[in-house]
């Protein structure tokens, strides 16, 4: 699938820079009120931004993307810049960068920025390690990088660090994999996570203390299925520490004329790390995984009353369907089964007018 050079979020539409946008990087790039935690590493002359805007542009035209500049949906204003570039050397990652205009500042701009700009990275830009390199003394944007994701896995010294200055912290995203079978630590590991899911209240098939032989036997089920051939287990793991964090499945059914979509099961994050952007990214890692064994449509099911139907939308899901009332989880507590699709090449899911 071609990458889409432009990207919506709640508020902004990201989009790369153009010749006629030089001024403009120029001015946000020279504006000391946005550098007060590093005043040294504003660009030291226009001439110096213009630089950087050309590498910019360059890093567009030699890869296909890049960092982005963000307008707000409502003004067509341009508030920042946000996005990815390859590092490429010994250390060969994508490093995550974003910085707002001063007016712009407060807003929660900067996370929605990076939070979709991780996800973008794990699910279309190449396979390597995304990271951002924060000085700790920028706490908005330490609490940036904790919100978007990212764990602290190192410190860096950057090429542009005055001699007494700290290094970087190295923040980094969780790896998203297919995994063909688990082994014994990593099982142990899925079995907590299901189990503490659902005494979360997590909707992944038990109610809130089912007894963990009964979770045990699910996933035996899952493994069996994956043995032959019929389901992929997508794992997210902690980049601090390699915990499993994350789970989901990709499962094909057994009638041949629907192979070209598969279903998404069993869908999870660590509840102790909730609000931490993990379900976005453990997606977007799962549509990658998708593409590689050539689906067309996801689909998955979602129980009414939880919430998670805007979580799916905001991953381009659609609802497809709903059986009212199909799921009791007590006795006069009846939800709606629905189903919600998406096309991994976003074409629009349409009705097809034959009856």
């Amino acid at each position: 699938m071609p990458l889409a050079p432009v990207v919506e979020t709640a508020r902004l539409t990201l989009r790369p820079p153009t010749p006629a946008d030089r001024d403009l990087w120029v001015s946000l790039h020279r504006d000391p009120r946005t550098y007060t935690h590093a005043p040294h590493a504003m660009a030291a002359s226009d001439e110096a931004a213009e630089e950087f805007f050309e590498a910019t542009q360059e890093h567009w035209d030699e890869r296909g993307f890049g960092f982005w500049l963000a307008e707000d949906r409502g003004s067509g204003d341009v508030v920042g810049v946000c996005g990815l570039r390859e590092i490429d050397g010994e250390a060969h990652f994508l490093n995550l960068y974003y910085r707002l205009s001063f007016a712009h500042l407060g807003r929660g701009l900067g996370k929605e920025m990076s939070r979709v700009s991780a996800a973008h990275a794990v699910e279309f830009l190449p396979e390597l390690p995304v990271r951002a390199l924060v000085k700790e003394i920028n706490t908005p944007s330490v609490r940036t990088a904790l919100a978007s994701g990212f764990e602290r896995v190192g410190t860096r010294a950057l090429h542009d660090d005055l001699p007494d200055e700290p290094p970087s912290t190295i923040f980094a995203a969780p790896k998203v994999e297919a995994v063909p079978s688990f082994d014994a630590a990593t099982r142990e590991q899925i079995l907590d996570l299901w189990m503490r899911t659902n005494d979360a209240g997590g909707a992944v098939g038990f109610l809130p203390g089912a007894p963990r032989a009964d979770v045990d036997a699910r996933l035996s089920a899952a493994e069996r299925d994956m043995d032959a051939g019929m389901r992929v287990a997508v794992v997210q793991r902690s980049a601090a520490d390699n915990r499993v964090v994350g789970l989901a499945f990709v499962s094909e059914g057994p009638n041949p004329i629907l192979s070209h979509g598969r279903w998404v099961y069993t869908v999870m994050t660590d509840p102790d790390l909730r609000g931490r952007n993990l379900g976005r990214l453990l997606m977007a890692g799962t549509h990658r995984v998708a593409r590689n064994l050539g689906v067309e449509i996801l689909s998955l099911g979602v129980r009414s009353g939880t919430g998670t139907s805007k979580f799916y939308e905001a991953c381009g899901y659609h609802e497809t369907g709903r059986v009212l009332g199909a799921i009791r989880v007590a006795p006069g507590d009846e939800r709606d089964d629905i189903t919600m699709s998406r096309r991994l090449d976003d074409r629009l899911l349409t009705p097809d007018p034959r009856n």
